[in-house]
């Protein structure tokens, strides 16, 4: 049987992340925690044997892929389907912000509500599938290999889910996955009805930065 191991990590802290604002498809950076985040995390995946390198096209996921990528001395390949959720009139604004300018929009976001179409943005249905479809082409391009993409804590909240089969045709709203700063899911790909999870949202590289908490900065 052949066994594909594929690790899902979000991106370093973005300014907007340090802001507490909604970043969406906006071009934020990473702010220096997230680069030296993006740092430790390339020197722990090294050693894993990663095979191919994707990521977001969205600037801080890409500046976080980067440091892998040279390290293996191998391409790293962007691309729009790995994309944060377009959040719309969301983008760009505090919690705050939102829940007082969009209420519907907001409360329909932070309640996991999977067809609601944000104003201006998508759903997280649309989300699911925009992953999903991009990350089997993948798993089966490299079939046997170690994968590595990074993206962002919606989208892969939602491929984690998937991934897990939590999400189908009928349901309306999900649980929340959280995935820090540069947190790592890990899993074997066995076959698409055989995928074992062997870690969410692992941080202890970067326990140097963060303390002894491996759940912290999120």
């Amino acid at each position: 049987m052949s066994i594909t191991r594929l690790f899902l990590i979000r991106h370093g802290q973005s300014a907007g992340n340090a802001q507490g604002r909604f970043g969406g498809h906006g071009p934020t950076p990473l702010s220096d925690l997230g680069l030296e985040q993006a740092a430790l995390t390339a020197k722990q995946l090294s050693r894993e044997s990663i095979t191919a390198v994707y990521s977001s096209d969205l600037h801080r996921a890409v500046q976080t892929a980067e440091p892998l990528a040279e390290l293996l001395n191998i391409p790293l390949i962007s691309t729009p389907a790995f994309r944060e959720r377009h959040v719309g009139v969301l983008e760009g604004l505090t919690f705050d912000e939102s829940k007082e300018r969009h209420p519907e929009d907001y409360y329909a976001l932070v309640n996991r509500s999977v067809h609601h179409v944000i104003t201006q943005g998508e759903s997280y249905r649309q989300l699911l599938h925009r992953t999903t479809d991009q990350l089997w082409q993948i798993l089966h391009d490299h079939r046997g290999g170690r994968v590595a993409v990074f993206s962002h804590t919606g989208a892969i909240c939602f491929m984690t889910l998937h991934l897990m089969g939590a999400v189908g045709p009928n349901t309306k709203q999900t649980p929340w996955i959280v995935t820090s700063n540069c947190g790592i899911n890990r899993f074997e790909i066995r076959g698409r009805n055989n995928i074992r999870i062997l870690a969410l949202n692992d941080t202890r590289h970067l326990a140097q930065i963060t303390g002894n908490d491996s759940f912290a900065a999120r």
